[in-house]
């Protein structure tokens, strides 16, 4: 049974569009592996400036995708955004429980 979620993460700035790009296309890929989830939503809010310095980063690329999980997925898709070298910071919520 799938559950709505919300995953918002940030890409390490990079001046290669490509790059950024790969990394929303790959995070999409984890979300539907398995025909486990399905994104409903991707929305890239663009470059902004951390209020704080990560991994000697001053600015990251922000995307925020809704998307509907099997809970089964979670345990997989966050250890992919962890271990991404490009992914600095992420947040997965469910915002029906918020």
């Amino acid at each position: 049974m799938r559950h709505s979620y919300e995953l918002t993460f940030i890409v390490r700035s990079d001046p290669n569009e490509e790059v950024i790009n790969n990394t929303v296309t790959l995070v999409q890929s984890w979300v539907e592996a398995d025909s486990l989830g399905q994104v409903t939503k991707i929305d890239r809010w663009g470059k902004r400036k951390l209020a704080y310095e990560i991994d000697k980063q001053r600015d990251g690329y922000y995307v925020v995708m809704s998307a509907d999980i099997d809970p089964k997925n979670l345990p997989e898709l966050e250890r992919n955004m962890h271990i991404s070298p490009n992914v600095l910071r992420y947040l997965l919520i469910r915002p029906d429980l918020t």
